[in-house]
């Protein structure tokens, strides 16, 4: 469903499968685990919905004026909002039963405590009266939480109580990784955001500065995360699978090449203040989707590879 945006479905599967890979044990049934495996995806997916739904609904005027979001209005008004609203109130009770149900299976209190957090959080990003996507820095805060440490620890700590140096390390790379891919995305959407009022981190301060923060995060965030995956496959059952990280050393690279682009047309901009250069940035953006999907699907890949090894 359009409003649900389930194009984040493959990216929240590499925070699912990178928590499991890192928590994978020898003494790690999953065939015994299936129902808190079953129950953890669900409920992660099921919350992401929310979060969008959210954001769908609390973004529709802004949307209306953007061209390149007509399919999502259009989708919007053809469900109803008042029909989403009910929906999202279902979706909410079935997510939490199912995460109490999980907190009794495993014993672990604390999951509960850290879906109520990461759902208060996914909705509070596009929501009045908090609305933390428009409060720049803690956009940034709320983002990185949501989309990559809530849900990842989630599903770690469900099957693993011990956290490791190396998990850490791994979350920390995933982490600064998954908001460097995102800041195109609010490239693309600076000059609507700015129109708006909308204070994002790239609006706070400015397309030339986001863009290089990208290209920072990008690296530095492979750097750990492969550093964290080449140590896991290393002291794994099979070393030789390390040569898997050749993708995730391709995937950066390739990415990193469009940001630098970015980054050049953003200076020319700053400088310029050329129309035609300001929609060229958002053109050249507006292909952040398949950057995001590269990137984090590279890194599913490793984690599972990842999970092979440490089983």
């Amino acid at each position: 469903m359009i409003v649900s945006r389930s194009e984040f479905l493959l990216p929240n599967l590499g925070a699912f499968v990178m928590g499991l890979a890192w928590a994978a044990s020898p003494s790690l049934n999953l065939i015994g685990s299936l129902v808190p495996l079953v129950l953890t995806f669900v409920v992660v997916n099921l919350s992401s919905a929310i979060g969008a739904q959210v954001n769908t609904l609390s973004d529709y005027a802004l949307d209306s004026q953007d061209s390149r979001k007509k399919s999502l209005v259009a989708a919007l008004n053809s469900f109803g909002q008042t029909k989403l609203k009910y929906i999202l109130a279902g979706e909410f009770v079935i997510a939490a039963v199912l995460s109490i149900l999980l907190v009794a299976i495993v014993g672990k209190p604390l999951l509960l405590i850290l879906w109520l957090a990461g759902i208060s959080l996914g909705c509070s990003y596009s929501a009045l009266p908090f609305r933390l996507k428009s409060r720049s820095w803690l956009a940034f805060v709320s983002l990185v939480l949501v989309l990559s440490i809530l849900p990842t620890f989630f599903i770690f700590y469900t099957f693993c109580s011990e956290v490791s140096l190396l998990f850490l390390l791994a979350l920390a790379g995933l982490t600064l990784t998954v908001y460097g891919v995102i800041v195109p995305t609010e490239t693309r959407d600076y000059f609507g955001d700015k129109a708006m009022g909308i204070t994002t981190m790239t609006v706070h301060i400015g397309l030339t500065k986001a863009s290089l923060v990208a290209i920072i995060l990008l690296i530095v965030g492979g750097a750990l995360n492969g550093t964290a995956l080449f140590l896991g496959l290393f002291y794994g059952h099979y070393p030789i699978l390390i040569i898997f990280l050749i993708a995730v050393a391709a995937a950066i690279a390739i990415v990193l090449q469009q940001f630098v682009k970015l980054y050049n047309l953003c200076k020319e901009y700053d400088n310029q203040n050329d129309k035609t250069t300001g929609q060229a940035i958002v053109d050249l953006s507006a292909n952040n989707p398949k950057w995001i999907m590269l990137v984090t699907q590279t890194y599913s890949i490793l984690s599972f590879v990842l999970l092979v090894s440490r089983l």
